[in-house]
């Protein structure tokens, strides 16, 4: 059987897919707040058009989380799937071939925003589901679907939700595919993913800005500083220099090492196809995996004070902020992370500047055991469909709400099929047509493994 469409409705669906990836759903932006809920309605129309009795968009101090609840079936297990609508800022727009919320197929590749983070997956998901129902419209197992729009923007609406319902967890297994495949036909299962402390650093040293050819010498510059405070805060090593930090870290086991270097991996390729520069940075006395996986960054995601418009303005900038983000491991909860930063900026800080560390959102690290028997059913799907089982790996990313998918004790299986080289935050993000026909077919047989 092929647990999947046969290629005369691949039209169908890249037309659905395409109309899913043309709403601009930035979470973050709230000029788009209309787009995100017309992604939300988008999937109501998807869910029921599916056949589920159940369907809810449901309300909060944001964006709205779409439930959806198959057909029952008497004795089958229930599978609670996971995925997001929200996606990235597509800045900068003039490195898109195309535009991002028009998508375009090239060699095989669909490319728009969302494509693979997390659309393309939730879309994949979607199909599986609709591909592995019976003559009545019912699927082989109990499928519950919970699909949020602030993942990529850090809002509350899924967490008041599932802190106020809980039993919306209960499950057999939580299936979550918003990752990648470790390289291409290497499909991956997560073990851990890093927690995130995403705040904005406010630095000011003047009143107002000033002349710059009357006070440039003696009046402290903003930006100047901030830069400065940066740098203090990481060293050109790649040492981030917070105290406590690296001693809290629960390194990787020796197992996990073991494993890691059996992994497929050509640093050269690796630098020139994934990562696009000239040279890789960092603690080099430690792997890349674990530069990535397992050991905590500190990243400056822009800057902003001072004049940036066309021409030139001769002012000494009063004032300067950073965007700035660690990415936490076992090891560094959120709430120590936040406290260690604070005085880590302290420290740094000149006795002439004001400064403030706003805090936007974060989430703790998560370790994943892959050893339930729902793990070794994903891993004969793939085996089947594309002929490897999976891999066990880390993340480097976050996905904040994966705790409390499983807070009520099921399994969560985190997976996907993206490729490594896929762009997800970038200008020209894709989704690899044939890991799509694939992951139909490999969810609709986990489908049907977990009924039997």
């Amino acid at each position: 059987m092929d647990h999947g469409f046969p290629a005369r409705e691949e039209s169908r669906l890249l037309h659905e897919l395409s109309e899913f990836l043309s709403i601009p759903s930035v979470s973050t932006l709230p000029e788009h707040a209309g787009d995100c809920r017309r992604a939300a309605q988008w999937l109501v129309d998807q869910l029921f058009t599916l056949g589920c009795p159940t369907v809810q968009l449901i309300e909060g101090d944001g964006h709205p989380v779409v439930w959806g609840e198959s057909p029952h079936v008497e004795g089958a297990p229930t599978l609670l799937i996971y995925g997001h609508y929200d996606v990235q800022p597509p800045d900068p727009l003039d490195e898109w071939h195309t535009p991002p919320f028009t998508p375009s197929i090239r060699d095989g590749q669909l490319y728009a925003r969302g494509a693979i983070d997390d659309k393309g997956q939730v879309f994949c998901l979607l199909k599986a589901y609709e591909a592995v129902r019976d003559a009545d419209g019912k699927p082989p197992i109990n499928v519950r679907f919970l699909f949020e729009g602030e993942e990529e923007c850090g809002g509350q609406v899924v967490f008041d939700l599932l802190e106020a319902e809980p039993e919306r967890t209960h499950a057999d297994a939580v299936l979550v595919a918003d990752m990648s495949y470790f390289a291409p036909g290497w499909p991956a299962v997560y073990t851990a993913l890093r927690g995130m402390c995403y705040a904005e650093l406010h630095v000011r040293t003047l009143a107002r800005d000033l002349h710059s050819g009357s006070y440039g010498g003696v009046a402290p510059n903003a930006i100047e500083t901030l830069i400065r405070m940066l740098t203090d805060l990481k060293g050109r090593s790649g040492k981030i220099r917070i105290p406590k930090l690296y001693k809290s870290v629960i390194p990787p086991t020796k197992a996990e090492r073991k494993g890691w270097r059996a992994l497929p991996f050509d640093e050269a390729a690796y630098l020139e196809h994934e990562v696009t520069g000239k040279a890789l940075t960092g603690l080099e006395q430690f792997s890349v995996f674990e530069r990535t996986w397992a050991l905590p960054t500190f990243e400056i995601h822009g800057i902003k004070g001072g004049f940036v418009g066309e021409g030139a303005k001769t002012v000494i900038p009063a004032a300067a902020m950073a965007k700035i983000s660690l990415r936490l491991v076992p090891g560094l909860s959120l709430d120590f992370v936040r406290k260690q930063l604070d005085k880590a900026v302290a420290e740094v800080a000149p006795a002439y500047a004001e400064w403030e560390v706003r805090f936007v959102h974060g989430n703790d690290p998560v370790q994943i055991e892959v050893e339930a028997p729902q793990f070794a059913l994903l891993d004969r799907a793939f085996e089947e469909v594309v002929g490897r089982r999976t891999v066990a790996v880390r993340a480097g990313g976050s996905i904040p709400i994966v705790p409390k998918l499983g807070m009520t004790g099921a399994p969560v299986l985190l997976t996907g099929i993206g490729l490594p080289d896929d762009g997800l935050h970038s200008p020209n993000e894709k989704l690899d047509l044939q890991q799509l026909w694939d992951g139909i077919r490999v969810f609709g047989r986990f489908f049907e493994m977990m009924a039997e």
